[in-house]
Formats: structure tokens, C-alpha cells, sequence
């Protein structure tokens, strides 16, 4: 190939960012204006790019005056834009932070103040559930964080853990739509969840919710987390349930995506081919322990290349980690890491694995890596620099190990979420 393998892969990569922005995807699902007031709120990874561009459409394209257009936008520290009407806050992610707590409640005020003329433009994306965070009655920001430690540490995929928050929240689960009522509520997504489930992106602020208390409690109790004793109270508190289907605080919702992994990676699959690759795409909705991810696609790279194939092997979805170690790393990374124990030096393979957030794991920096790249040589330049993969894995400690053999990926700010993207490349020798 005329690039490095490296490079190609991060075309890739590049790729599929691109076809999520909300500057690609969003002016097409955004409503007429209204005759009141339009609030945008807006929570999330591409929270400040969404209000970016949903404010450019409507002051620029559709000559909505300043004075009609209002908002917040809530997003990870270090995704903020400039915008004119609407005040963007960056927060804490994956743990929720005071800015995030205070502008959470200005969010719902906002959502309050909403009357039967005005519309309440909700633009969601993946992290809103970090960044919107208001405790339920009797929880304080310390309950929630520890909530969140206990959920991401255990192993529980994301459904999982939007079922317990929505449970302790007064922004989840419905309850952004019953604090607009009666305003018409509009919601546009960029889904970064497997399934593209509205009732999960966000933990569903403004559509009904199915799941239950019970369900709650039971996810609980399946990890055997110990939470602090007035969570477990709220969790068996009724007024703590959430709104459900035919309530009617949703008679005015509607909710759509703007875009969806399987677009995006559509995308990216047409790149590939246009390389000069098969394609072969193992779906956008894989969930499961990194490593036993990465062993099973080890073996699929090895297989094509005993069959002298020139392929990319896509996936996406939203891969977990279960801590056992003390290192620092994310599921993207510890999927490489596992892969490249796997392939154990497969001539020809090489594999880039990364969050297309831009952050994978990390310390909720702007400059946290989103992921790390491998090749038949990973393991050789590991030995020569003294590094036992297997001690580095144990450990859960990706993170380190990349950064010595200078391999991690660090693209900054995506200002999109559309989960993890991962192209195992065979070059077949």
C-alpha cells in the first residue's frame, strides 16, 4: 500500500469522525421554528458542537431573531465552541462534577420556564448522562459519583448503567420532558449506545422509560456493588420511579438521530473498498469484555491471513472493562493490548482500536488518548524496551504500555460520539 498501515488506519478513523459531526449530520433533523421562544439544550460529547451548529441554522439559514433563542449546552471539559445565544459549560466525565451539577439546574430551569408556544430543542449525545446530573431527592453529587465509580469499574454494560441512573436522577428517564411540559419537546440524538435505544442514549431524558426500580435493584445486586446506604434507599423509594409510556408529559415528544454507527461505519466501509480492501463488518452493536473481544477477532485476522486475504475487519459497539488491576487504561486500549497478545506478531496484521469521543478511559482530560495502534512488531519493540504485555494486562494498564512503544492515539476532541471504532487491517504478505 502507498501509506503506512498506521496511516491508512487513522484515515479510517478520521473517517468515521467526520461522518458524525453534527455539521455533517444534524441541520437535516432540526425543526421548523417556532412562534415562541426557542431553548436549546443541549448535554454530551457534541454538546457544544450540536448548539454550534443548530444555532447557526436557525439565526444564519433561518432568520430566527437573537432575542428568541435561548439555551445551555453541557459538555466534557475541553469540547466547548463558540456560540452566541447558547452558554456552554464544560463538566466532568465519566465522573459528574459541580460545574456539571450546576448546570444541570439551570437546564431543568430552563425547561420549566418553557410555555405552550415554545419549543425545547434537546440535543443529546453520548457523555449527556455524565454531564446532566442532578440528584434525586435525598443523593448528593458525592452519591452519585460514587455510584458511577462502583458502575464503571464492575464490568456493566451501558444499559446497565442507565438503568441506575435514571432511577436516581430528576433529569433522566423522562424527566426532562415532564419539566418542559406542556412546550412541544424535540429531541435529536447522535446515538453512541448498541441499538440506538433513545430510552438509553443520555439515559433517555425525554422519552418514556421501561425499565423499573426492580430492574435497578437487581442490576445492583448482579455486581454486587456496594453503594452508599442512601442510594439503596432511593432505589426502593416509589417517587424515584420514572415516567412511563403513555404519560402525558410525552404527548408533545418526539426524538430522532441524526446520525447512527451503522451510517457511520457505512462510511468508513466505502473508504475501505475504495482502497482496494474486502470489508468485512462484524456489526456496530458489539458489546462484551475487551480481551475476550480481542481474542475472538485474533483468531478471524488469522484466519483470512492464512487464506492470503487483503481485508479490513470492521467493528463498533461499546466494549467494558472489569478493573482488576491499577493501571490506567480504557476498553479501547486494553482491546489492542489483548489483540496484540492474541495476534502474537501475525505478519501483516495491523490494528487501530479507538473511541470515536476522542477519550478512551483516562483521567477526563482533553488530551486523554482515545485509543492505540498495533502491528506485527508491537511485541517485538515491547521485549526490546522490557515490557511483558501480560503484566501490562493484568494490571489493566494500557495506558502505559502504549505510551512507552509510542503507539497510542490522540486525536483531542472529536466533538461527536458515535462509540468505539475498531479496523483490524490483513495485508496478507
Amino acid at each position: 500500500m502507498s501509506t503506512s498501515p498506521r496511516a491508512f488506519l487513522e484515515g479510517l478513523f478520521r473517517t468515521a469522525v467526520a461522518a458524525a459531526h453534527p455539521q455533517s449530520c444534524l441541520p437535516a433533523h432540526l425543526p421548523a421554528p417556532p412562534s415562541g421562544r426557542l431553548l436549546i439544550l443541549a448535554a454530551g460529547k457534541a454538546a457544544g458542537s450540536m448548539a454550534e451548529v443548530a444555532e447557526r441554522y436557525y439565526l444564519d439559514a433561518r432568520g430566527v431573531p437573537e432575542s428568541r433563542i435561548s439555551g445551555i449546552a453541557v459538555t466534557r471539559r475541553g469540547y466547548g465552541r463558540p456560540t452566541r445565544r447558547v452558554r456552554v459549560v464544560e463538566a466532568g466525565h465519566p465522573l459528574p462534577d459541580t460545574a456539571g451539577l450546576a448546570a444541570t439546574g439551570e437546564t431543568l430551569d430552563l425547561a420549566d420556564a418553557a410555555g405552550a408556544e415554545d419549543l425545547v430543542l434537546v440535543l443529546i449525545s453520548g457523555g449527556a448522562s455524565a454531564n446532566w446530573i442532578a440528584p434525586a431527592a435525598g443523593l448528593s453529587l458525592a452519591d452519585k459519583q460514587a455510584v458511577t465509580r462502583a458502575l464503571l469499574a464492575c464490568g456493566a454494560s451501558i444499559v446497565e448503567i442507565n438503568t441506575v441512573r435514571k432511577h436516581l436522577s430528576r433529569i433522566k428517564g423522562g424527566r426532562l420532558a415532564r419539566h418542559a411540559y406542556p412546550a412541544r419537546v424535540v429531541a435529536v440524538g447522535i446515538s453512541d449506545v448498541p441499538g440506538d435505544d433513545p430510552t438509553v442514549i443520555g439515559s433517555g431524558p425525554t422519552v418514556p422509560d421501561r425499565t423499573t426500580l426492580s430492574d435497578a435493584r437487581a442490576i445492583v445486586a448482579r455486581h454486587r456493588l456496594e453503594l452508599p446506604a442512601q442510594v439503596t434507599r432511593a432505589l426502593l423509594d416509589p417517587a424515584n420511579e420514572t415516567p412511563k409510556p403513555g404519560d402525558a408529559v410525552f404527548a408533545a415528544t418526539s426524538f430522532a438521530l441524526a446520525t447512527r454507527p451503522a451510517e457511520v461505519f457505512r462510511t468508513v466501509e466505502d473508504a475501505a473498498r475504495a482502497a482496494g480492501y474486502e470489508c468485512i463488518v462484524l456489526g456496530t452493536a458489539i458489546e462484551g469484555e475487551a480481551r475476550e473481544v480481542a481474542a475472538a477477532q485474533a483468531r478471524l485476522a488469522r484466519d483470512l491471513t492464512a487464506q492470503g486475504r487483503r481485508a479490513v475487519i470492521l467493528s463498533g459497539g461499546e466494549l467494558t472493562v472489569t478493573l482488576r488491576g491499577k493501571g490506567r487504561g480504557g476498553p479501547n486500549q486494553e482491546y489492542a493490548l489483548a489483540l496484540a497478545v492474541a495476534l502474537a506478531g501475525t505478519s501483516g496484521v495491523a490494528a487501530l482500536s479507538g473511541d470515536t469521543d476522542g477519550t478512551d478511559g483516562g483521567a477526563g482530560q482533553p488530551d486523554d488518548p482515545a485509543g492505540a495502534f498495533i502491528d506485527a512488531t508491537t511485541l517485538a519493540r515491547a521485549g526490546r524496551l522490557g515490557l511483558d504485555p501480560a503484566v501490562f494486562l493484568n494490571d489493566n494498564n494500557s495506558t502505559e504500555f502504549f505510551e512507552k512503544l509510542g503507539d497510542l492515539v490522540t486525536p483531542g476532541p472529536t466533538l461527536t460520539n458515535v462509540n468505539d471504532f475498531r479496523a483490524i487491517l490483513v495485508d496478507s504478505p
